[in-house]
């Protein structure tokens, strides 16, 4: 009875944390719904060119690396529970503010550039909350997990990521069915931005009711606080122990970001820069205009969208039920080759202009075998694999680095689908043949060790 009550509340803790990926997902995709009408209501109307487009839709990325690059110092001065505190507070400012920039300073309806960096800025700090939320909401469950299970928990919030983007495919659907291009472009994206204060305002409210995580805890002295949570998680027995060894991996270590080496350090950044080089976030951000391309209309490239996003579901499902079982570097390498196959299939039908059934198929092929491999995984690795003593910093670092590729991928996919959209998708290609080739020459396995039991594999590679 006992162990289930654990779980259970093990369980209770891990839903509320995985809130900030869902956030972190609803956040990241609504745009998609947008994107067209954004470029209707504010680039077109300024005649701006399609990079302006692209930065546009991909601002809250700059946010996004602003948040990572912050969230070691805001995981190790505030905590982990406040950090996320502060990331659903931003979350819930950027949705109302980005649905209605003209607030306070300008005319509504009226376009000026001043409204459109007005727009970008509520975008920035909503990007400012997913950074935060995308660090920390994988550390906050690392930190509470047993190590048996911590591999399917982490990937909850991959899971709670790509079931945020479900939910936004499936409001930014119901908000443009039936609806005008006209009323669309005026008022509809609005709401689609302002439909994220709702979520927002839930996770905001139950983190006050979780506790701060018995690692934070014990590294700065609160050792009773830190034995009674680990006690409910791990049971009387497990919980001292635990708490001796988070004990003894503080003191040996002086807390500098190489303690350990700079093999740790790489690996963390590689796996960020593979998980955008891939390309997944050109095909969730553009993915109704990309149904659109292949012949689609208005209404359907959205279902097809909500379609796709189901199917990411399921396959992130796969991962939740493998990745303790089968191990990280399996499921990573198998879905790099499935990428691969996806991503190089798409660009040689583009090369020969071939639009249909088959492209659709293909695209399938490839975010299914995102979310059952690099999706749930990197973070699952990034939560991780770093020492107790440098987590927070070394999260940072590999989460602003993973912003940053999404950003020069996301903005720079218009301007290259301009000079070759057969290119564009043969370059996501071979990066997903790279990055099989990483993990299995770099990504040593993790599964069933303990947070502390990392420190020592690191150590000996």
């Amino acid at each position: 009875m006992k162990n289930q009550q654990s779980l259970g509340y093990i369980m209770l803790l891990t839903l509320v944390a995985t809130l900030g990926g869902l956030l972190f997902g609803y956040d990241t995709a609504v745009i998609s719904g947008a994107e067209k009408s954004i470029q209707a209501f504010l680039i077109d109307s300024l005649n701006l060119s399609s990079l302006a487009h692209g930065a546009t839709v991909s601002s809250a990325l700059i946010g996004c690396i602003i948040g990572g690059a912050i969230s070691g110092l805001f995981a190790s001065r505030l905590g982990r529970k406040k950090s996320l505190i502060v990331a659903a507070v931003l979350f819930f400012i950027s949705a109302l503010g980005s649905g209605q920039p003209e607030f306070l300073f300008f005319t509504k309806g009226k376009v000026t550039l001043g409204l459109l960096y007005t727009f970008n800025l509520y975008r920035i700090i909503g990007g400012i909350g997913v950074g935060l939320a995308s660090a920390i909401s994988p550390m906050y469950i690392s930190e509470i997990a047993p190590a048996h299970i911590r591999g399917r928990l982490i990937s909850f919030n991959q899971f709670a990521i790509i079931f945020g983007m479900l939910v936004v495919y499936f409001v930014n659907w119901s908000i443009a069915k039936g609806q005008s291009m006209e009323w669309i472009n005026s008022i509809g994206w609005r709401y689609m931005f302002m439909s994220e204060a709702i979520p927002a305002s839930i996770f905001g409210l139950l983190l006050f009711f979780v506790p701060e995580t018995p690692r934070y805890l014990a590294m700065h002295n609160q050792n009773e606080k830190a034995l009674s949570i680990l006690e409910r998680i791990n049971g009387v027995e497990r919980a001292q122990t635990i708490l001796n060894d988070i004990k003894t991996t503080v003191q040996q270590s002086s807390g500098k970001l190489l303690s350990y080496g700079w093999k740790v350090i790489v690996i963390g950044i590689l796996l960020s820069v593979f998980q955008q080089f891939v390309g997944i976030n050109v095909a969730l951000y553009y993915a109704p205009r990309i149904f659109e391309s292949m012949g689609a209309a208005k209404d359907a490239s959205m279902l097809q969208t909500i379609v796709m996003g189901l199917i990411n579901v399921v396959f992130t499902v796969v991962a939740i039920l493998t990745v303790d079982k089968w191990g990280r570097k399996p499921l990573l390498i198998t879905g790099s080759i499935g990428m691969a196959f996806g991503m190089i299939a798409i660009g040689m039908l583009s090369f020969f202009n071939i639009i249909g059934i088959s492209t659709l198929v293909f695209i399938i092929i490839y975010t299914a075998s995102f979310m059952m491999s690099w999706g749930p995984i990197c973070w699952v690795l990034i939560g991780e694999i770093f020492p107790n003593k440098i987590r927070g910093r070394a999260i940072a670092i590999a989460v602003a680095v993973q912003w940053a590729a999404n950003y020069f991928i996301s903005s720079t996919y218009p301007a290259m689908m301009e000079f070759s959209g057969g290119l564009t998708y043969l370059f996501y290609g071979v990066m997903s043949i790279l990055s099989a080739l990483f993990v299995w020459k770099m990504i040593p396995e993790t599964k069933g060790k303990t947070l502390e039991e990392m420190e020592d594999l690191f150590k000996k590679n």
